[in-house]
C-alpha cells in the first residue's frame, strides 16, 4: 500500500482513507477485553505493516504500548513515532496508525460498564461509512444462507416457537455481568437469531471461554449462545458454574469486524433449562 495515503488527515481525508481501507483485505487484529473494578482495558494486537484507522474517541483516555513501534497521525496531520514501552494520554478524536513492528496496544478507560455495546456507545463514534459497509456484508451473508436455517429446523424439531425460546432465556434466570477478568468475546447482533456471542480473538480448541451460568444466574454466554448442528463450543459443569469451552479453533477479529460466532448444539446441552 502507498503509505502516503495516510498523510491527508483533514475531515475529508479521513473519510477517503476509511473508504479506501474498507475495500482492502482485512488483517487479523485480535482483541482481548479486560475488566476490573471501575476499569475497562481494550487490548489489541496489530501485526507489522498494518495501516489502522481508529473510530472517533469522545474523551481523552490513557493508552499503553506494551510491545512494538508505530507512527501515529492525529486529526491535524501531526505524525509521531511511538516505541514500546510507552504510556500516554490520547485526546479526543481519530488517529491513524502505521504499525512498523508487531504491536500490543491498550486503551484504558475509567468506566463501571461491562456491556461492550454500551461502552462503545458511550466512548466512541462510528461513521456512516462503517455502518454501510457492515450492512452490505450482512446482506451478502444473508443472501448466501438457505431460507430454512438450522435454527428454524431445530424449532420445528422441538415443536416450539421463536417467542418461546426468547421467553425461556428471559424468564428462567437473571442476567448478570461476567466476573472481572479477561475475555475474547462479545455479544452482538446475529444472523442466526437475535443476539449472539462472537470471538474477538482466536480461541483454540479446548480453551475455556468463560462462565455461562453462575449459581442461579446467567451471563451473556448463557443468554445469547445460538444453535448450530456443527457447533464450535460446548458447556460443562465445574463446581457451581456452567462453563463454556471451544471444541474447535474459532477465528477472531479481522480489521474491526467481529470474528466467528460461537455456537453450541441445543439438542445436546442448551435446552435442558434445569441445568443451564
Amino acid at each position: 500500500m502507498d503509505l502516503s495515503i495516510i498523510g491527508s488527515t483533514s475531515s475529508l481525508g479521513m473519510e477517503e482513507l476509511e473508504k479506501h481501507l474498507l475495500k482492502q483485505e482485512q488483517v487479523e487484529c485480535p482483541v482481548v477485553h479486560r475488566f476490573g473494578p471501575g476499569v475497562y482495558i481494550r487490548e489489541i494486537f496489530m501485526p507489522a505493516g498494518t495501516i489502522v484507522i481508529g473510530h472517533h474517541h469522545r474523551y481523552a483516555h490513557m493508552n499503553v504500548m506494551l510491545k512494538g513501534e508505530m507512527d501515529i497521525v492525529d486529526d491535524d496531520g501531526c505524525v509521531e513515532t511511538l516505541k514500546a514501552p510507552f504510556t500516554f494520554i490520547a485526546p479526543p478524536g481519530r488517529k491513524t496508525l502505521h504499525i512498523k513492528e508487531d504491536t500490543v496496544f491498550q486503551n484504558i478507560y475509567a468506566i463501571e460498564e461491562t456491556d461492550l455495546d454500551k461502552i462503545e456507545e458511550k466512548l466512541i463514534i462510528k461513521t456512516d461509512l462503517w455502518y454501510d459497509q457492515l450492512a452490505c456484508e450482512n446482506t451478502k451473508l444473508l443472501e448466501s444462507k438457505a431460507k430454512s436455517s438450522e435454527y428454524e429446523d431445530l424449532l420445528k424439531h422441538l415443536d416450539i416457537t421463536d417467542d418461546q425460546v426468547d421467553l425461556v432465556g428471559e424468564k428462567t434466570c437473571k442476567l448478570v455481568n461476567l466476573p472481572y477478568g479477561s475475555y475474547k468475546i462479545q455479544a452482538s447482533n446475529s444472523l442466526v437469531h437475535g443476539r449472539g456471542i462472537f470471538a474477538n480473538a482466536p480461541i483454540e480448541s479446548g480453551e475455556e471461554i468463560g462462565p455461562a451460568r453462575i449459581e442461579d444466574n446467567v451471563t451473556i454466554l448463557g443468554r445469547y449462545l445460538n444453535h448450530s448442528s456443527s457447533p464450535n463450543a460446548t458447556l460443562f459443569i465445574r463446581d457451581s458454574q456452567i462453563m463454556l469451552k471451544a471444541i474447535s479453533n474459532i477465528s477472531g477479529n479481522h480489521g474491526g469486524h467481529l470474528g466467528e460466532e460461537i455456537t453450541i448444539d441445543y439438542k445436546v446441552n442448551a435446552f435442558r433449562t434445569e441445568e443451564v
